[in-house]
């Protein structure tokens, strides 16, 4: 069936791409492969290794035989592509003519947008400069973090140990105090950042301190430093930002100056499937995140105009039992506001509170109804109001708001539950139950159809706030039984402030 907003007579070609083009015009277009790959019975396999190393070889293998003939193709064209596995599909640089070739093929889906291809090369990396450091310097747990339990899980010995997350955002400066203990790359003397870090920014603007194909972390915009601390960052100074200290940590760059596109989102979320060398070569799935983090949306003006393009990758990364987490993105307080990709049931979207348990006013709000389904969502929500974060030059700011600041605390908080309870790693259906089972219940004065906000849950805090410390306790308590699923409603232990 032809997708929404594919012209009509070529059935397979969106013409947004060409729109207002001029002849001959090169673009950079999505080519989607008609044959998945099948990953039934992946979630059967209980060895955590082995089931990541069988959808990896189920995704590479299928991309390899079906779309050897479109890559022959492409070559004799001349043309500029890249080939993804984590989806069936290629990233293509060319004209009309070559996008009408394509479409008509028996063996292409779609050929759909992907926005901000530039063909200037960007200047060479730049690293951000480590001076003029520490503002308002601390000696206590932070607000936000303390306020999700996880100090109360650190007591007990679990930090994140043994847990990688993957951070996908504007990349990081991994030498911060608060997050160069935490970089995989690094084992407290030697450093590589071989299947640790890469940059999926190939074409930047000119004006971008990191350039293109950053080969050493980099942080092109602060955004992800803040993330990245607010997930596993602790100096060992006081300066507990972090949910996870003991987690470590690896990277991606899938924005430039904050501007993504589905293939660079995409490039990303196979690094952390399975992760390469500095050549991009070598994929070790054994070397995966267990959790990955996104604090980024994808709106239509950066090509995500067809939703199941990113849905079937958070798909495939759930079969192979990495737990990803979302931001519920930051278009509230109307209702059904949430976007891709934290709309999608393959992942975990999260709101955003004020250290008060008040939902903020940006945070998006469910149900999910671009696919009709009204869906659900947020599953939960975190402290997301005026976080005080870690900065390019090694210190902390204050006043970080955003889903994007909720979601990495709920990042950290799988990382702390998955190195309390081993059992559960890779048992995402049974992780997001307990997560949702275990937090504080709020009620809001928002009504969002199908949910009313007088019951639990509701579509402006989901589940309600995050409680990493009950979730840990009840995966002590239960053992290695799998958690009961969450009730669709249940009395609330608090209500919305007024």
């Amino acid at each position: 069936m032809a997708l929404p907003g594919l012209c009509a007579e070529a059935g397979k070609l969106d013409s947004r791409i060409f729109a207002a083009s001029a002849p001959g015009e090169r673009k950079s277009f999505l080519v989607v492969m008609r044959e998945p790959a099948d990953l039934s019975g992946a979630e059967r396999i209980s060895d955590r290794a082995e089931r990541r190393r069988f959808v990896f070889e189920a995704l590479h293998d299928q991309a390899e035989r079906t779309q050897r003939e479109v890559r022959d193709l492409l070559e004799k064209a001349g043309a500029r592509y890249r080939s993804f596995y984590v989806a069936n599909m290629l990233e293509v640089e060319g004209d009309l003519s070559l996008a009408e070739t394509l479409a008509e093929r028996a063996d292409v889906s779609a050929v759909v947008r992907n926005e901000g291809f530039r063909p200037k090369p960007a200047p060479p990396q730049i690293e951000p400069e480590m001076s003029g450091t520490a503002t308002q310097a601390t000696t206590t747990v932070e607000a936000n973090i303390a306020l999700i339990g996880a100090p109360a899980v650190w007591s007990r010995g679990y930090t994140g140990q043994g847990i990688v997350i993957g951070m996908a955002d504007t990349g990081f400066v991994w030498t911060h105090p608060a997050l160069k203990p935490r970089y995989r790359g690094f084992d407290g003397i030697n450093v590589s950042h071989d299947y640790n870090w890469h940059d999926a920014v190939h074409d930047a603007l000119p004006s971008n301190p990191c350039g293109s194909n950053a080969p050493a972390p980099c942080d092109d915009d602060s955004h992800g430093t803040a993330t990245a601390g607010l997930a596993v960052g602790d100096d060992g100074l006081g300066n507990q930002i972090g949910a996870a200290p003991g987690a470590r940590f690896i990277g991606c760059r899938n924005m430039d100056q904050g501007t993504g596109t589905p293939a660079r989102y995409t490039e990303c979320f196979q690094f952390f499937l399975a992760p390469t060398d500095h050549n991009g070569q070598n994929p070790r799935p054994d070397l995966g995140a267990d959790v990955i983090s996104n604090s980024w949306g994808c709106p239509a003006s950066e090509g995500c105009t067809e939703p199941d393009v990113l849905k079937s990758i958070v798909e495939n990364v759930r079969a192979a039992g990495v737990f990803t987490v979302v931001a519920a993105s930051n278009d509230g307080p109307a209702c059904a506001t949430i976007d891709i990709p934290g709309l999608y049931e393959a992942v975990f979207s999260v709101g955003a509170t004020s250290n008060a348990d008040v939902i903020a006013d940006f945070s998006s709000r469910g149900p999910v109804t671009a696919d009709g389904s009204n869906r659900l969502k947020p599953d939960l929500c975190a402290p997301g109001v005026a976080l005080r974060v870690a900065n390019l030059k090694g210190g902390y700011d204050p006043g970080f708001s955003g889903t994007s600041g909720s979601t990495p605390e709920v990042s950290g908080a799988v990382a702390l539950l998955w190195s309390a309870a081993p059992h559960l790693i890779g048992q995402i259906s049974a992780t997001a139950d307990l997560l949702r089972m275990s937090a504080l219940p709020i009620l809001s004065a928002q009504d969002c159809t199908p949910f009313p906000g007088n019951v639990v849950p509701n579509a402006v805090y989901g589940y309600g706030r995050i409680n990493i410390a009950a979730a840990v306790e009840a995966s002590v308590l239960r053992g290695r039984e799998t958690p009961v699923k969450a009730p669709h409603t249940r009395e609330p232990r608090a209500v919305e402030p007024r």
